[in-house]
């Protein structure tokens, strides 16, 4: 589905079903480097179950226009300016690693627009490697080695995709490989900058639910607890034998998750 925010084409997955802004609506936002691409599992069950899904490309990723927001805080301003785009009133959010800082930015900059937060491989501050971080500003492949290397739980390396014949690792990098050129520099370098995490988590008024890898090497499942004791009343699922790309690596697990919040 298309959309026009701020005069940039904005592109979006509705999980198979045209998208009906008058359903309750669930926006699904990406990680760093990433696209809608990655939420195929779950934005098609929703999608099938009465909820309204859009699964977007943020600025510059995917299929929309760039170039990519350089802050969380301005990448939040622009999920109000989409919802009013799609007509959208409240909606429910999902968000992987720098997606769950902008979910959680949203949430609670924004309480009165977001029905639920819910925050896959998340931490406090996201903090991201110096070797990891330069890579990724000079667009040099070493980026992608250390983030497959890093973010994949070992069980994955070697196999483990739901989808026969699927290969984990060489999927996960050819993602990210689409935006080397300046997406994933440009996300990791507001990652790395977010501070607002904590303070977020104490305006947050809706259901909120975190999911974390208890192999995550990214996004530790320690990292996170000061915004899980933060929000009054979350819910935490920590799934087994998972690192930190969760919905590749774990997808059923995932959605069941998503399924006691939404």
């Amino acid at each position: 589905m298309n959309f026009t925010v701020n005069g940039k084409y904005v592109f979006a997955a509705t999980g198979g079903r045209d998208f009906n802004p008058s359903q309750d609506s669930i926006i699904f936002l990406h990680g760093s480097g990433g696209d809608r691409t990655v939420w195929q599992l779950q934005t098609r069950y929703f999608a099938w179950r009465g909820r309204g899904v859009l699964a977007v490309d943020l600025p510059g990723h995917g299929k929309s226009d760039g170039p990519p927001i350089a802050t969380i805080e301005a990448q939040a301003e622009w999920v109000i300016e989409l919802m009013a785009a799609a007509c959208i009133d409240k909606a429910a959010l999902v968000g992987h690693s720098m997606g769950a800082a902008l979910a959680l930015h949203t949430a609670g900059a924004f309480p009165e627009r977001v029905s639920a937060v819910s925050m896959c491989g998340v931490s406090e501050t996201m903090p991201v490697h110096p070797e990891l971080l330069q890579a990724a500003q000079d667009g040099d492949h070493h980026a992608l080695d250390l983030i497959t290397s890093w973010g994949l739980d070992r069980r994955a390396h070697v196999g483990g995709h739901k989808i026969p014949g699927a290969w984990m690792t060489g999927g996960t990098m050819r993602l990210l490989a689409r935006g080397l050129d300046q997406a994933l520099g440009a996300d990791l370098t507001a990652s790395n900058a977010y501070q607002g995490g904590l303070e977020a988590a104490g305006k947050v008024q809706c259901p909120a639910l975190f999911i974390l890898g208890d192999r995550d090497k990214m996004t530790p499942v320690r990292s996170a607890r000061s915004l899980i004791e933060a929000i009054d009343g979350s819910v935490v699922e920590i799934i087994p034998n998972c690192g930190h790309m969760m919905m590749t690596e774990r997808p059923d697990e995932t959605l069941d998750a998503l399924r006691r919040v939404l």
